[in-house]
């Protein structure tokens, strides 16, 4: 988007109130998965460039602006909550898929255990976790099973009992 002389001054007179809406609006940064401060940071100010081409005049540009920018970084939230619940269910179903032991059932089971006797932690559980994932269990149900975990954990613990498997034995995976 290209911006005029005059809506380049809104933008540089408006700066800050990128990081007001953010500091209202958004709870726990930290916690917000998939964007940093940064990325907020960013996508309020091309927002805001947003905000300023569209201008017409009509009320104060920091009381549109900034709901411009609120909508935007919100739709940006929403939009990423919806992709990674709909990629977690997609790594679910993949892990499910995946992991069979109808083949070589007696070596994957021995090579498993001797795995399992070496790992420790997070890698443990998701040894575990992958044998009962080879049962047919969800990553839900499996998270029920092993304290509570959700589907998330018990894929993040899938995915490093992977490393730690394929590290041993090239082949595997």
């Amino acid at each position: 988007m290209k911006l005029n002389d005059e809506q380049r001054v809104l933008v540089e007179q408006n700066t800050g109130l990128v990081g007001q809406v953010i500091k209202d609006k958004v709870r726990n940064i930290s916690g917000i998965g998939i964007f940093t401060y940064q990325d907020l940071l960013q996508i309020g100010c091309v927002s805001l460039c947003k905000a300023a081409a569209e201008y017409k005049g009509a009320g104060r540009f920091s009381t549109y602006a900034y709901v411009i920018i609120r909508n935007e970084i919100f739709s940006a939230l929403a939009k990423a909550t919806t992709c990674k619940k709909h990629e977690a269910a997609m790594v679910q179903e993949g892990l499910r898929a995946d992991i069979s032991f109808d083949d070589n059932a007696g070596e994957i089971q021995q090579m498993l255990d001797s795995a399992l006797a070496q790992a420790t932690g997070v890698t443990a559980r998701g040894i575990k976790a992958i044998r009962l994932l080879a049962q047919g269990y969800s990553c839900k149900e499996i998270g029920e099973r092993m304290g509570g975990a959700s589907a998330n954990n018990v894929a993040a613990w899938v995915s490093r009992a992977r490393k730690f498997l394929k590290s041993r034995q090239s082949g595997f995976g």
